[in-house]
């Protein structure tokens, strides 16, 4: 049989369209191979796997005693779903008793089972009499397939709002969001673990599972001890509240010899167990009457460690870091040489008169020892203008005044002084008896520490140790110091006098029976013209081996007692040394 031509055409275009077709379809299952293959290969692997995550326990932070558990992991559980593995004529039951346990929304709860996804998380973070009942229920009903408990954690911390801004707090996902929950993160959070099991293509297991203990995170010992902390908090908050302080207050208590913080408290406080909630009534009342935008600020503002984050004007408490620098260059040698200033009441500087807080009754004549005993304002601006701008402000650089301490927190600010080069007489003149610059607490204490240090710079330390979670072993967190910013002779001259401040001086309230207590106390405006003051006294005992420096910072005291440093902060100090002191020697017996 003869082929027409025109069939014969018709069967090579067909021909040729097969063809066509063939090259384009094994064009494209090579570009499927070998584009594509690698991401279709991992969708499919994460389409036939279900994977579950066992969240590891973070690290335990301990005082520095390690008796006292300031911040814990408890066990916990965590309930998810598989919803392509739950029987479509369970998925009712499954959402009702759900969300029946664990008060939650049913609809919510049945559009997760509902849904064509390979797991979905229910709760976290509940108690197991929680699941517990939940596994009575899979057991009675024999409903158990895409219905999954897992071991969880959940951060506590037993003394609540002690030490709040120091230690910080977790998010939801156990990540450290404040304080030394977030700066050690990295330490305290350890690795999660895994349950991964194969499924086929209706989401049924094809065999068992495969479980990836979590590691849990590393401890850390801080050095602040839970005693010396309590005591402080418990005088902060009556401080606060007996003398209105507006705008709280702050106490650090500071280890010399090592840079241990002993203690760092900030008023008012917060609950570390509900962070995002106000603690105090005052906040409690406040808050009802704020917005959302105004109720984040107000917790930020509750969050904030005013002990590091805060500068203000330090006022006389400064007089110490003059004194040393006038020791030093030799401007001064004998500390109770009677006459060798004398106070009229007021001194000018380029044109400018600068009154002594007592201009009425002037001091008179007077001795290095008694000028800051009186805390004289003309004899430390004297003195200041002896040493002059250039030498004054590197001493301010050996005190680390210039820069951020280091210390392992967040938030830490620096301070605020006039360039050198821009400093004149009068500049020089306030610096000197301390105003008209701003530093934060911790600058103040490191640089009143340096001096009770022998006069070597120590840099502050908040953690002592960490502690390995696997292996158990310490790791000792390094003590450091600086440079020797003044002698040994001459520190110790600038500690007697602090002891005269007390004995006799502007300090006498924070006098203990028994104890050589140094000390100076300061008072500041709280920036210019705005009425509100900084009242603060800085401590050290004992003034023959120092072991313990305190600074106490209130702000904006309204009360009836004034905002005078001796009259509101210095008894604080009292008090506090009080209490203190015994504590301590009694940890050396």
């Amino acid at each position: 049989m003869q082929i027409s031509l025109s069939s014969k055409k018709k069967l090579r275009n067909s021909l040729f369209i097969v063809v066509i077709i063939m090259s384009l379809l094994l064009t494209r299952l090579g570009y499927i191979q070998f584009i594509w293959g690698a991401e279709l290969n991992q969708k499919a692997t994460s389409q036939q796997s279900q994977s579950r995550v066992i969240t590891a326990k973070r690290g335990t932070i301990y005082d520095s005693t390690g008796k006292y558990e300031l911040a814990v992991s408890s066990s916990v559980e965590a309930v998810t779903i598989n919803p392509t593995n739950i029987e479509k004529e369970n998925k009712e039951k499954v959402a009702n008793i759900l969300s029946e346990i664990f008060e939650l929304e049913y609809e919510t709860v049945l559009k997760k089972v509902n849904k064509n996804s390979s797991i979905e998380t229910i709760i976290r973070k509940v108690d197991k009499t929680k699941t517990d009942e939940l596994r009575k229920w899979m057991e009675e009903t024999g409903i158990k397939n895409g219905i999954n408990i897992d071991e969880d954690t959940k951060r506590y911390y037993p003394y609540g709002d002690l030490a709040a801004q120091v230690i910080g707090f977790c998010g939801s996902d156990n990540q450290g969001l404040d304080g030394i929950e977030a700066e050690y993160d990295e330490e305290l959070k350890g690795t999660n673990g895994k349950i991964e099991r194969e499924t086929n293509a209706a989401g049924e297991s094809l065999g068992g599972e495969e479980y990836v203990s979590a590691i849990d995170g590393n401890s850390l010992i801080l050095t602040i001890d839970m005693t010396i902390q309590s005591i402080v908090e418990k005088y902060l908050e009556e401080a606060c509240i007996d003398n209105k302080c507006t705008d709280g207050g702050s106490i650090i208590a500071m280890d010399p010899r090592n840079g241990d913080i002993l203690a760092m408290a900030t008023y008012p406080a917060y609950d570390l167990n509900t962070p995002f909630e106000p603690h105090t009534d005052e906040q409690k009342a406040e808050w009802e009457t704020l917005d959302s935008k105004d109720r984040t600020t107000a917790m930020q503002q509750m969050w904030r460690n005013k002990a590091i984050s805060d500068t203000y004007e330090p006022g006389s408490v400064f007089k110490t870091i003059t004194s040393s620098a006038a020791l030093e260059e030799g401007i001064v040698t004998n500390i109770d040489q009677e006459g060798q200033f004398c106070c009229t009441g007021g001194i000018e500087v380029a044109g400018v008169r600068i009154k002594c807080w007592r201009y009425y009754r002037p001091h008179g004549s007077e001795s290095l020892r008694q000028a800051l005993m009186n805390s004289c304002n003309p004899v430390f601006i004297g003195l200041g203008q002896k040493i002059g701008v250039t030498k004054y402000y590197e001493y301010l650089r050996k005190f680390g005044l210039f820069n951020k301490t280091g210390i392992a927190l967040p938030g830490e600010a620096n301070s605020i002084f006039i360039k050198e080069e821009k400093a004149g007489p009068v500049e020089l003149a306030t610096i000197s008896f301390g105003q008209r610059f701003e530093i934060t607490p911790l600058q103040m204490i490191t640089a009143v520490s340096s001096i009770a240090n022998k006069g070597t710079y120590i840099k502050p330390r908040i953690v002592k140790s960490i502690i390995n979670s696997q292996t158990g072993e310490k790791t000792d967190m390094p003590v450091e110091t600086g440079e020797q910013i003044i002698s040994k002779e001459n520190a110790e001259k600038v500690l007697s006098m602090m002891n005269s401040v007390v004995s006799e001086g502007t300090g006498k309230n924070a006098k203990v029976e028994g104890y050589e207590i140094g000390g100076k106390t300061g008072t500041s405006e709280d920036g210019v013209n705005t009425n509100k003051y900084v009242t603060s006294f800085c401590g050290v005992a004992e003034t023959d081996e120092p072991y313990i420096v305190l600074l106490i910072t209130l702000y904006n005291p309204t009360g009836e007692g004034g905002h005078q440093g001796g009259g509101v902060a210095a008894p604080v100090g009292g008090k506090i040394f009080s209490e203190v002191l015994p504590y301590l020697e009694s940890l050396n017996k």
